[in-house]
């Protein structure tokens, strides 16, 4: 299936151009992800595991106070973290307190050392994975993090402006309806045929996978 199909149901139900365009996401170049310190990495990757399963907005206005009681997220600290750390933080009324959220934190440190260790800095791991294989990163991020199968993983990459696409409800109906994805977006073999449509479109319209991941989302109705 052409993406210009998915395209023009898009500009339909958005109302034109200008009223997409203004819906999609930021662009960010890969030299950019360098730029960014592994301690906001930590912190980006324990707000989208917070947000799992809970009211996103609570845990958006409450972070200010979750970057205090974490003390800035800095990963050389939270991999070898003291447990008594973690058992203050599960009664600190500050943050959610959440005590398996709150363990992922130490292990999601140690998986960001090891990767700075081969790469410089995890920012630098990012940019360095092919941005054909969102498959393989998110693999990764779930094997060796905690917390980061499903969708958190997905949405940590948007966050930082790794350019992937998010298997969304709406990316999953679209991509089914399609007949593009017949197995579980959670799945490898899901997540492969999601990622071979991706790449696809992308060479066929040079657009960022996260444009058009976002524009596949705006076919279908709410």
């Amino acid at each position: 299936m052409k993406f210009s199909e998915f395209y023009n149901a898009a500009l339909a139900r958005k109302g034109g151009e200008q009223a997409l365009q203004s819906l999609l996401p930021p662009v960010v170049e890969k030299s950019r992800l360098v730029e960014v310190g592994d301690d906001r990495y930590l912190s980006e990757i324990t707000r989208c595991i917070f947000k799992a399963g809970f009211v996103w907005r609570v845990i958006e206005n409450k972070w200010p106070d979750f970057e205090a009681a974490f003390e800035g997220f800095v990963p050389a600290y939270w991999q070898q973290v003291p447990p008594e750390v973690l058992e203050r933080l599960a009664a600190d009324v500050r943050i959610v307190r959440n005590m398996q959220k709150i363990r992922t934190v130490p292990e999601n440190a140690r998986m960001i050392m090891d990767a700075a260790k081969d790469h410089g800095s995890f920012g630098q791991f990012l940019a360095d994975w092919p941005g054909d294989d969102q498959v393989g990163l998110l693999l990764y991020l779930k094997r060796n993090g905690e917390r980061l199968g499903g969708n958190s993983a997905q949405y940590f990459l948007r966050r930082v402006g790794w350019d992937g696409f998010i298997l969304s409800h709406d990316v999953v109906t679209a991509l089914t309806r399609a007949g593009i994805l017949d197995a579980s977006p959670a799945s490898k073999k899901g997540l492969t045929q999601a990622q071979q449509a991706f790449n696809q479109w992308h060479q066929e319209t040079g657009l960022p996978v996260s444009h058009l991941s976002r524009i596949v989302s705006f076919t279908v109705d709410n």
